[in-house]
């Protein structure tokens, strides 16, 4: 699986604190090792990210990405409220 991250999911991790980064990055190598662990939720959207799927990072902190044949592109990472508000 190739690992994609669009633009502005770039400049919203950036703003993330260093924890939250790291947190991130533990979930993205479970995510890559098993994809629909449990403990990611990994459910699909519908509405406006009608096609896209989202894991949960943390309580609240959610990843938004589009998966295809060989890629997965995170585009969106942020507060359950941020994101479907």
């Amino acid at each position: 699986m190739i690992l994609i991250y669009h633009k502005d999911f770039k400049r919203q991790y950036q703003k993330l604190s260093k924890r939250i980064q790291e947190r991130f990055d533990e979930r993205i190598l479970l995510f890559q090792k098993e994809e629909f662990n449990p403990s990611l939720n990994n459910h699909s959207l519908v509405g406006e990210y009608n096609g896209y799927r989202s894991i949960n990072i943390t309580g609240d902190l959610r990843a938004i990405f589009k998966r295809y044949k060989t890629q997965v592109i995170f585009t969106k990472i942020g507060s359950h409220s941020s994101l479907y508000g």
